[in-house]
């Protein structure tokens, strides 16, 4: 399955209340992000569960895929649309065997080589970054534009640009091989999420090579 990775939407609760958490996803998914990752690295496979069913009901009225970071068994619980997995997650090829054919596994690759396993094991797209430095708890390296080209190029799989990414600086990425950019505290800390989501969905389509030659 190939999804829409134009506006990649990577989710962080940290010190958000629930209510608040929700709203800004269906904010976001009003603003016209294309599809939602839920990731919840401190969360107990109960309370995962159920955060991931009240994501999904918003998701769901926007026809927007979710996906689960790392976690298969959640996915396949919630019946979300596909899993997340990072180099040191369950590897792809027990993943696809796992979901089977009709869901979305998404893989992160920082190298070419990462990249065609991930194509070999099933996956179905890749996650290249960190393109900048972030804020969030996942512990990031700077990956170089010319990196995120060969593995675009190698490996002929979508990819989706994250890490650090905005609406002021992805400009770094108009003439790259990434098909969208995936964010987190550009939509998630944002005053207008719905309105954010709109520009960098807007500055996507607009300028970014991939989209151009559609």
């Amino acid at each position: 399955m190939q999804p829409n990775l134009t506006l990649y939407l990577v989710t962080d609760s940290t010190n958000i209340p629930e209510d608040r958490f929700l709203k800004i996803i269906e904010q976001a998914c009003s603003g016209g992000v294309t599809i939602v990752q839920l990731r919840e690295k401190e969360k107990d496979g109960k309370e995962y569960l159920e955060l991931a069913e009240k994501v999904k009901r918003i998701t769901d009225r926007y026809d927007i895929p979710l996906i689960i970071d790392d976690r298969a068994d959640i996915a396949m619980a919630a019946d979300a649309s596909g899993v997340h997995v990072g180099q040191s997650d369950i590897p792809v090829r027990h993943v696809r065997r796992l979901l089977g054919n009709e869901k979305i596994i998404g893989a992160s690759a920082k190298t070419a080589e990462q990249g065609m396993t991930a194509k070999k094991e099933g996956a179905d797209y890749l996650g290249v970054g960190a393109i900048y430095p972030t804020t969030t708890k996942v512990i990031t390296k700077v990956t170089e534009i010319s990196t995120l080209n060969e593995i675009a190029l190698r490996t002929e799989l979508p990819t989706v640009a994250i890490g650090g990414l905005n609406g002021s600086n992805m400009h770094v990425l108009y003439e790259s091989r990434a098909n969208g950019i995936a964010v987190v505290s550009a939509i998630m800390k944002s005053d207008d999420p719905q309105e954010t989501a709109r520009s960098l969905k807007e500055q996507v389509l607009k300028n970014f090579r991939s989209k151009r030659s559609e």
